[in-house]
């Protein structure tokens, strides 16, 4: 194998635990299984911190293989199919308290909560011992994404982040087919997400509302400031607020950048600008908004500009039209690899992600992803457009020609689409995944480190945090990511950590 190949394959999987796994995994060292590492036939002890919407789906899928010990959620309402079907487990409101009483019962929890938690709650997780595997996005700021980093290593436990098309074998090919040369150098790249349905461009914070009995508010809120609750943050769409989320980038880019971030072997940008503004707020993201991210030459790769284009509508002005594709559709189809023999492998086991029944919508209704009762906010997405950059993807502009990429990286292809169809794939250089829980629960038992730890989110995640900040402070920011500063704005470095509350600061 090649030094090249070699750096590629620690690129996906990490070297902090390499060379250092015993055949028989970690389990099988006595002085190892101290440090919460079991043999690969022993079944883990997950407790679910967050056991609705995405958490619940992490729940549930972790049970298809692991133990479940505990369960812990602020809002029983929405957690409460969950809580029923694994009935008998002990329940809390507070992950602080049932990590307490539950600690020695337990060797790795998931993490599926609003983003503004994440951080705090995988720490002391960590600080515990307990392996973590944490919803995307990572982090919302990127002081938080590096203190994660820095957790991992000195805790020594198997990390994740949910972005589960890092294990999609689309993905896997996409870098495969640009280290090939297939496309040349690329020193432009475009990543674009539909609208929301959260809300953006507000004006003033939602009104007061009595909280319900089954929601423990001031756990909700945790570490943010205190403020009145409203149906308009919880459940689903606090995601729209800065305080609490990170909109789309956290929604949806922190998966069809992942393409781009993994194929280009990104590190940290140079600078980041927002380079286009609809609607803007100073409490929640915008209607629209393009963040222009610059990024230096790595290696043989030369420099690259990325743009993210949020909440892309093929009619604006501003749309991305790919040049010289007027005529041809520009995103893949999902899971089109079967065409050329490849299965649909990696994202998660069949099942695990079953469809719920969607009810019927009067015309010009759409549903909010946190379900029926749901305020739906945001514009409407529009139905693709020849030759227009829309929806859930991303496109790779090289000398030698165009790859695109869709969703969580689960297609991919070349364009125009004519040289797709005629195109054979190139060998296969990365190691596939088992489904992206698996590929943590492997971790966890001394295989390979996850395809999406922290050493390789926590980077990732800080550049996408770094665009949600550029969301809020005009004009080019030059980024310093030795010292996780900023070096032009003092306004946006009150914004690289978290104000905590009193109580909740967070420390390494």
């Amino acid at each position: 194998m090649s030094s090249h190949s070699f750096s590629r394959r620690h690129f996906f999987f990490g070297s902090l635990l390499a060379g250092a796994v015993p055949i028989g995994g970690f389990g099988s060292v006595p002085s190892l299984r101290a440090l919460g590492y079991k043999p690969f036939y022993d079944r883990l002890n997950v407790a679910a911190i967050g056991c609705g919407g995405q958490g619940g789906v992490d729940l549930n899928d972790a049970a298809r293989t692991e133990n479940i010990v505990a369960l812990c959620d602020v809002d029983v309402n929405r957690a409460a199919s969950n809580i029923k079907k694994f009935e008998g487990r002990p329940l809390y409101r507070d992950f602080r308290v049932m990590l307490d009483k539950e600690g020695k019962n337990i060797d790795a929890c998931t993490i599926g909560i609003p983003d503004f938690m994440h951080a705090t709650v995988a720490l002391a997780c960590m600080e515990r011992g307990k392996h973590v595997y944490c919803e995307k996005p990572l982090t919302r700021t990127p002081w938080e994404s590096r203190i994660l980093q820095q957790a991992a290593i000195k805790y020594k436990v198997a990390t994740q982040m949910g972005n589960q098309g890092f294990s999609a074998e689309a993905h896997r090919v996409a870098c495969e087919i640009l280290w090939s040369g297939e496309i040349g150098d690329v020193t432009e790249a475009h990543v674009s997400t539909t609208p929301g349905t959260h809300p953006t461009a507000l004006q003033s914070l939602p009104p007061a509302e009595p909280v319900p009995a089954t929601l423990a508010w001031e756990n909700w809120l945790g570490c943010a400031h205190d403020r009145s609750f409203s149906s308009d943050y919880v459940p689903y769409n606090w995601r729209g607020f800065f305080d609490f989320g990170t909109g789309q980038i956290g929604n949806w880019a922190t998966h069809t950048a992942g393409p781009v971030h993994c194929a280009l072997q990104l590190t940290a940008p140079t600078s980041v600008e927002r380079v286009e503004d609809i609607g803007p707020s100073s409490i929640t993201f915008p209607t629209r908004a393009i963040i222009r991210l610059d990024f230096p030459a790595r290696g043989a790769m030369p420099a690259v500009k990325v743009f993210y284009h949020d909440s892309a509508r093929p009619s604006a002005p501003d749309a991305y039209h790919v040049p010289g594709m007027e005529n041809e559709t520009i995103l893949p189809p999902m899971f089109n690899l079967a065409d050329k023999g490849r299965p649909r492998i990696g994202v998660h086991p069949e099942g695990a992600y079953p469809r719920r029944p969607r009810p019927h919508l009067p015309p010009g209704q759409r549903m909010g992803a946190g379900g029926p009762g749901v305020k739906v906010f945001g514009e409407a997405s529009e139905p693709a457009q020849p030759g227009i950059l829309s929806g859930n993807g991303s496109v790779f502009i090289g000398t030698k020609g165009i790859m695109a990429t869709c969703a969580r990286g689960e297609g991919v292809w070349l364009l125009p689409a004519s040289r797709w169809a005629e195109y054979v794939l190139p060998p296969e250089l990365l190691t596939r995944s088992p489904g992206h829980m698996l590929d943590w629960v492997r971790a966890c038992k001394g295989g390979d480190p996850g395809c999406s730890n922290f050493s390789i989110s926590g980077p990732y995640a800080e550049w996408l945090a770094l665009a949600a900040i550029a969301f809020r402070v005009p004009g080019k920011l030059d980024w310093d990511s030795a010292n996780l500063r900023f070096t032009n704005s003092p306004e946006a470095n009150k914004l690289v950590k978290p104000v905590f509350r009193s109580g909740w600061e967070m420390k390494l």
